[in-house]
Protein backbone atom coordinates (compact mmCIF):
# COMPACT_ATOMS: atom_id res chain seq x y z
CA UNK A 1 0.00 0.00 0.00
CA UNK A 2 1.35 3.41 -0.89
CA UNK A 3 1.92 6.28 1.48
CA UNK A 4 -0.37 9.14 0.58
CA UNK A 5 0.39 12.83 0.96
CA UNK A 6 -0.21 14.43 4.32
CA UNK A 7 -3.25 16.68 4.40
CA UNK A 8 -5.76 18.09 6.83
CA UNK A 9 -8.34 15.64 8.10
CA UNK A 10 -6.57 12.79 6.45
CA UNK A 11 -8.51 10.06 4.71
CA UNK A 12 -7.01 6.79 3.65
CA UNK A 13 -8.73 4.05 1.72
CA UNK A 14 -6.87 0.83 1.11
CA UNK A 15 -7.67 -2.53 -0.34
CA UNK A 16 -7.35 -5.68 1.74
CA UNK A 17 -6.23 -8.07 -0.98
CA UNK A 18 -8.29 -11.26 -0.94
CA UNK A 19 -10.36 -9.99 1.97
CA UNK A 20 -9.94 -10.61 5.67
CA UNK A 21 -9.21 -14.01 7.12
CA UNK A 22 -8.31 -15.31 10.57
CA UNK A 23 -4.72 -14.61 11.67
CA UNK A 24 -4.55 -11.53 9.46
CA UNK A 25 -3.42 -8.30 11.06
CA UNK A 26 -4.02 -4.72 9.95
CA UNK A 27 -1.60 -2.14 11.32
CA UNK A 28 -2.37 1.58 11.45
CA UNK A 29 0.34 3.94 12.67
CA UNK A 30 -0.05 7.66 12.98
CA UNK A 31 0.18 10.83 15.00
CA UNK A 32 -2.90 12.35 16.58
CA UNK A 33 -3.47 16.04 15.71
CA UNK A 34 -2.92 18.72 18.37
CA UNK A 35 -6.65 19.48 18.71
CA UNK A 36 -8.30 16.19 17.82
CA UNK A 37 -12.03 15.56 17.83
CA UNK A 38 -12.40 12.15 16.25
CA UNK A 39 -10.79 9.37 14.28
CA UNK A 40 -12.68 6.66 12.46
CA UNK A 41 -11.37 3.31 11.30
CA UNK A 42 -13.56 0.89 9.40
CA UNK A 43 -13.24 -2.43 7.64
CA UNK A 44 -15.93 -2.90 5.01
CA UNK A 45 -16.93 -4.62 1.81
CA UNK A 46 -16.83 -1.42 -0.28
CA UNK A 47 -14.43 1.50 0.23
CA UNK A 48 -16.97 4.30 -0.28
CA UNK A 49 -19.10 3.03 2.55
CA UNK A 50 -20.70 6.39 3.35
CA UNK A 51 -22.52 6.48 0.01
CA UNK A 52 -23.56 2.86 -0.08
CA UNK A 53 -25.29 0.30 2.07
CA UNK A 54 -22.17 -1.83 2.09
CA UNK A 55 -21.55 -4.26 4.89
CA UNK A 56 -19.18 -2.95 7.54
CA UNK A 57 -17.44 -5.65 9.54
CA UNK A 58 -15.95 -3.24 12.05
CA UNK A 59 -16.28 0.48 12.52
CA UNK A 60 -14.40 2.21 15.32
CA UNK A 61 -15.19 5.81 16.15
CA UNK A 62 -12.70 7.42 18.50
CA UNK A 63 -14.14 10.43 20.34
CA UNK A 64 -11.58 12.57 22.11
CA UNK A 65 -14.18 14.66 23.90
CA UNK A 66 -15.82 11.60 25.45
CA UNK A 67 -12.59 9.59 25.69
CA UNK A 68 -14.57 6.77 24.12
CA UNK A 69 -14.24 4.34 21.25
CA UNK A 70 -17.52 3.16 19.81
CA UNK A 71 -17.52 -0.09 17.84
CA UNK A 72 -20.25 -1.27 15.53
CA UNK A 73 -21.04 -3.25 12.39
CA UNK A 74 -23.54 -2.78 9.57
CA UNK A 75 -25.26 -5.72 7.91
CA UNK A 76 -27.72 -5.40 5.05
CA UNK A 77 -27.84 -1.65 5.56
CA UNK A 78 -28.64 -1.83 9.29
CA UNK A 79 -26.33 -0.86 12.12
CA UNK A 80 -26.32 -3.22 15.07
CA UNK A 81 -25.95 -2.41 18.77
CA UNK A 82 -22.80 -0.43 19.43
CA UNK A 83 -20.17 -1.44 21.97
CA UNK A 84 -18.27 1.08 24.07
CA UNK A 85 -16.57 -0.80 26.90
CA UNK A 86 -12.88 0.09 27.26
CA UNK A 87 -10.22 -0.72 29.80
CA UNK A 88 -8.36 2.53 29.00
CA UNK A 89 -8.30 5.33 26.43
CA UNK A 90 -5.04 5.00 24.50
CA UNK A 91 -4.94 8.15 22.39
CA UNK A 92 -3.54 11.57 23.29
CA UNK A 93 -3.30 14.81 21.32
CA UNK A 94 0.00 15.18 19.48
CA UNK A 95 1.08 11.63 20.36
CA UNK A 96 1.95 8.83 17.97
CA UNK A 97 0.22 5.48 18.16
CA UNK A 98 0.29 2.02 16.65
CA UNK A 99 -3.07 0.31 16.32
CA UNK A 100 -3.28 -3.35 15.41
CA UNK A 101 -6.53 -4.94 14.30
CA UNK A 102 -6.08 -8.69 14.57
CA UNK A 103 -8.63 -10.84 12.82
CA UNK A 104 -9.29 -13.98 14.84
CA UNK A 105 -11.80 -16.78 14.21
CA UNK A 106 -14.44 -15.34 16.56
CA UNK A 107 -13.57 -11.66 16.76
CA UNK A 108 -11.41 -8.70 15.93
CA UNK A 109 -8.88 -8.00 18.65
CA UNK A 110 -7.73 -4.40 18.82
CA UNK A 111 -4.41 -3.46 20.36
CA UNK A 112 -2.91 -0.01 20.73
CA UNK A 113 0.83 0.36 21.36
CA UNK A 114 0.94 -3.36 22.15
CA UNK A 115 -1.75 -3.18 24.85
CA UNK A 116 -5.02 -5.08 24.34
CA UNK A 117 -7.76 -2.45 24.04
CA UNK A 118 -10.94 -4.33 23.14
CA UNK A 119 -12.46 -7.10 21.10
CA UNK A 120 -15.35 -7.06 18.68
CA UNK A 121 -17.16 -10.29 17.83
CA UNK A 122 -17.57 -10.89 14.11
CA UNK A 123 -21.05 -10.12 12.81
CA UNK A 124 -20.25 -10.01 9.13
CA UNK A 125 -19.67 -13.19 7.12
CA UNK A 126 -17.87 -14.30 5.10
CA UNK A 127 -14.85 -12.43 6.44
CA UNK A 128 -13.33 -12.54 2.95
CA UNK A 129 -16.05 -10.12 1.81
CA UNK A 130 -14.33 -7.41 3.90
CA UNK A 131 -11.87 -5.98 1.42
CA UNK A 132 -11.57 -2.28 2.26
CA UNK A 133 -9.84 -0.41 5.07
CA UNK A 134 -10.82 3.22 5.57
CA UNK A 135 -9.26 5.63 8.04
CA UNK A 136 -10.06 9.27 8.46
CA UNK A 137 -10.12 12.02 11.04
CA UNK A 138 -7.78 14.15 13.05
CA UNK A 139 -4.52 12.35 12.51
CA UNK A 140 -1.49 12.02 10.28
CA UNK A 141 -0.90 8.50 9.12
CA UNK A 142 2.68 7.33 9.13
CA UNK A 143 2.12 3.72 8.09
CA UNK A 144 -0.72 1.44 7.06
CA UNK A 145 0.03 -2.24 6.51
Amino acid sequence: MEENDKKQNEEYIGEIKGGLRPSMKLVVMGIVDQKPQSIEVSVSSVPQEEQTEADVGLQMKVSFMDKAIQRNARLAGKWGPSENTLSFFPFAAGESFKMEIVCEHQQFRILVDGQPLCGFTHRCFPLASLTALRIFGDLQLTKVA
